[in-house]
């Protein structure tokens, strides 16, 4: 018979006094790095910039870049992208956003596209956007009565995503590429 291996569960008290940037998943650390490569950073900027254009006249939405999310006290996540439609009255974020949106490398895309994808899903987060470097394709799926469904897919194609009754934002994915 094998040994069973103990796994430590943290959670968020732990994580606050961790070196460095960490997401913690069911309790396991995940460490955020080494930083991202260019290219995933000049994709976070225009993708960032788009949104934030979209938004400029919006009074209670706005676009933010990595956020701490306290999910639960054994989940905190940093998405590369968030659109929050309330004050954050905390030094994280404690409460579902309107979209998140994550692009994928090598080493977060499995975590990205099946562990968050479900924990944003469980979350309500109406709009969850997975950006493939790789091969410059963006999927936007947003969440409904049966969960996420893919409404959106594509390397240059527009999607209105709508957030409040004075909030919406037009994006052109073909711009994120640039």
């Amino acid at each position: 018979m094998s040994a069973i291996q103990i796994l430590p569960h943290y959670n968020f008290d732990d994580w606050k006094i961790w070196e460095g940037k960490w997401e913690l998943i069911h309790g396991i650390p995940y460490a955020m790095s080494p930083a991202p490569v260019p290219k995933h950073q000049i994709i976070a900027n225009a993708l960032g910039t788009e949104f934030g254009i979209a938004l400029k006249n919006c009074k209670t939405c706005k676009a933010m870049q990595p956020v701490d999310y306290k999910i639960a006290d054994d989940i905190v996540l940093q998405p590369d992208l968030l659109v929050v439609c309330k004050p954050i009255l905390k030094s994280y974020l404690d409460f579902a956003p309107s979209l998140v949106a994550e692009i994928l490398s090598p080493a977060t895309a499995l975590k990205d596209r099946h562990t968050k994808f479900q924990i944003y899903q469980q979350q309500q987060i109406r709009y969850y956007v997975i950006i493939s470097p790789d091969n410059e394709i963006a999927e936007v799926f947003e969440n409904g009565e049966s969960g996420f469904q893919l409404t959106g897919s594509g390397n240059a194609f527009n999607f209105h995503f709508v957030f409040a009754v004075d909030c919406s934002a037009y994006i052109n994915f073909a711009e994120i590429w640039k």
